[in-house]
C-alpha cells in the first residue's frame, strides 16, 4: 500500500493510542512486523506544544519511517499550524484524529464529534491538506450514532479534500468500545472511494485479519487494544496471511527478553521514575492470561525502581 511517496512494507497498521504508541512502542511494533505506526495524538493547541508530554510525543529520533503523526483539533487554522509545526519536528504523514470517543475530545468538538458537521470536517481537511506538503490521512468512526452513520459522506469528503489515506474503526461514537465492531460501512466506504482504505476494529487474531481484509476489501488492517501486550501480534498475522499457517506460540523466556527490551527503552525514554510509572501497564497487559499473574500484578505496581521491575519480571517468567 502506499501513501503518497512511501509504499508501506505490508498491509499491517498500528492503530494510535493515547498514552500507549510513544516512540519505543512504535518502534518496537515496527521491529515486530507493523508496516507503519501512528503516533499518540498531539494538541492543536500551541500552548501545548512545549510541554513535557508533548515534546515526547513528536520526539521521532531514530524511528523507522514513515513517521506519522496525529493532530487533534476543531478549529481550521489551528489545525494547519499544528501540521506544520509537526512536520517540521520530523513528521512525514499528518494523521488528523476524527475517530476518537473520549467525552473530554468530544466535548470540544474534537475527535469523533466532528463527523456531525461535514462543513466543519471539510475545511479542517481542506485547510491541513492545504498547509503541508507531505500526506495527509485521516481516522474516522462510522459516524456520530447508529441513526447517523455518514462514514461514507466523509469518505467521499476526505478524498475530495486531497486525503491520501482512511483509516475507519468499524464502530459510532456512541458504541465507544462496547459491542463488536462491524465491517458493512467500512466495505461501503471501500467500494465508494479510490483511495487508500484502512479497517480497524476488534482485529485480534490472525483469522480476524484474514476475514475483514476479504470481507471489507480493504488495503490495510489497522491494529490497536490487541497489540497491547502482545506486539508480536504483527509478526503473526503477516505470517498468516502469507502462509495460511500459524507460527509456533512463544516461550515464556521469548516474552519475557521482549518485555525487558521494552521496559529499558521506556526507562530510557521517559527516565527512571516515569519510565517505571508507563512500564507498569505494559507488565500487566503482558503478563495477561499467565499462571499466577494476579499476584505478579499486584507486586510489580508496588515496585518503583527500574532494577525490581526487571528482577521481579524475570523471576515471574522464569517460573512459567
Amino acid at each position: 500500500m502506499k501513501i503518497g511517496p512511501y509504499t508501506l512494507p505490508n498491509r499491517l497498521v498500528l492503530a494510535p493510542m493515547a498514552g500507549v504508541t510513544d516512540r519505543p512502542f512504535r518502534q518496537l511494533c515496527k521491529t515486530m512486523g507493523a508496516g507503519m505506526a501512528v503516533s499518540e495524538m498531539v494538541s492543536s493547541n500551541s500552548l501545548l506544544w512545549g510541554s513535557t508530554k508533548t515534546l515526547r510525543r513528536t520526539n521521532h529520533e531514530g524511528e523507522i519511517e514513515p513517521r506519522s503523526v496525529q493532530i487533534v483539533g476543531s478549529d481550521p487554522q489551528l489545525m494547519a499550524k499544528a501540521a506544520k509545526h509537526n512536520l517540521a519536528e520530523g513528521a512525514q504523514i499528518i494523521d488528523i484524529n476524527m475517530g476518537c470517543p473520549a467525552k473530554k475530545i468530544c466535548n470540544v468538538m474534537a475527535g469523533s464529534a466532528l463527523l456531525r458537521d461535514e462543513n466543519q470536517v471539510a475545511k479542517i481537511l481542506a485547510s491541513v491538506v492545504n498547509a503541508v506538503d507531505i500526506p495527509v490521512t485521516l481516522k474516522i468512526r462510522t459516524g456520530w450514532d447508529k441513526s447517523s452513520k455518514n462514514g461514507v459522506q466523509i469518505a467521499k469528503i476526505a478524498e475530495q479534500s486531497g486525503i491520501q489515506a482512511l483509516a475507519i474503526h468499524g464502530r459510532t461514537r456512541a458504541c465507544g468500545y462496547s459491542g463488536d465492531a462491524e465491517y458493512d460501512t467500512i466495505a461501503e466506504i471501500k467500494s465508494a472511494i479510490n483511495i487508500p482504505v484502512i479497517a480497524n476494529g476488534d482485529i485480534r487474531t490472525p483469522e480476524k485479519a484474514k476475514f475483514v481484509l476479504d470481507y471489507t476489501q480493504a488495503d490495510a488492517i489497522m491494529i490497536g487494544r490487541a497489540a497491547q501486550g502482545k506486539p508480536w501480534i504483527f509478526k503473526e498475522i503477516l505470517h498468516y496471511l502469507q502462509t495460511g499457517t500459524h507460527l509456533p506460540p512463544l516461550s515464556p523466556t521469548e516474552i519475557c527478553n521482549i518485555l525487558v527490551a521494552h521496559m529499558k527503552n521506556l526507562y530510557e525514554f521517559y527516565g527512571e521514575y516515569t519510565g517505571v510509572r508507563m512500564a507498569r501497564k505494559h507488565l500487566a497487559w503482558y503478563s495477561k492470561g499467565q499462571s499466577k499473574a494476579a499476584n505478579y500484578r499486584n507486586h510489580i505496581m508496588q515496585v518503583d525502581t527500574s532494577e525490581e521491575q526487571i528482577s521481579m519480571t524475570e523471576v515471574f517468567f522464569a517460573e512459567l
